[in-house]
């Protein structure tokens, strides 16, 4: 059974693949919160904004197969069916990796679909994914150190860059933490990749554009 907050076609917002047509697909729950504002006191990451409680978004639901999901991500994509990109979906949270495993990855593939993950780390990754994002919280154990794309929120004064640059990514990337400190905090990420070339400034363009 997967349980699944949200099913929606967009453009992928930030990091690596920002700007490219995908679906996104959003697993309900999470290790580092409820997602319920009344347990926010206690959440590993208290910045978090986005809603994974439930299945109630549009799209989602409860899922009793791999094969159902992979057909109902497949029904959301809305390119052209022979274009020269390969449909795209990116499994997020929530926490993907609670409940994605490796039947959901193979439909997917078998549906057409390039795979790709948005994690906090702290689980074991499916084999078959395409492309491995992580983004690691402090205060949580990071199991997963190796993968296509890290992504620190910034500045995590107890997760800072230098604790990670020695890990197995193809690519380093900072963004700035969302609020009310947000243009300060883009102001020092841009002067952090300065000094520290190996890490690239990643935006969150969604909501620059307005964007889910």
């Amino acid at each position: 059974m997967y349980k699944i907050k949200e099913i929606f076609y967009t453009l992928q917002g930030e990091g690596g693949h920002a700007g490219r047509p995908a679906v996104f697909c959003r697993f309900a729950s999470c290790n580092l919160w409820t997602g319920r504002e009344t347990d926010r006191h206690r959440a590993i990451c208290q910045f978090c904004d986005t809603d994974f409680v439930g299945t109630d978004g549009p799209g989602g639901g409860r899922f009793a197969s791999a094969a159902d999901l992979a057909t109902a991500v497949a029904k959301t994509w809305q390119g052209l069916p022979h274009s020269r990109s390969k449909p795209y979906v990116v499994c997020t949270g929530g926490e993907p990796l609670l409940q994605l495993d490796d039947d959901a990855v193979a439909a997917l593939h078998a549906e057409g679909f390039e795979v790709a993950v948005e994690t906090n780390g702290t689980k074991p990754a499916p084999i078959g994914l395409d492309w491995i994002c992580v983004s690691p919280k402090a205060g949580a154990d990071l199991v997963l150190t190796t993968g296509d794309e890290l992504k620190l929120v910034y500045p995590q004064p107890a997760a800072m860059p230098e604790l990670f640059e020695d890990l197995a990514f193809t690519f380093m990337r900072l963004q700035p933490m969302d609020g009310p400190e947000q243009e300060a905090n883009t102001r020092a990420a841009v002067a952090y990749c300065l000094a520290h070339p190996q890490w690239q400034l990643s935006l969150q363009t969604h909501k620059y554009l307005g964007i889910a």
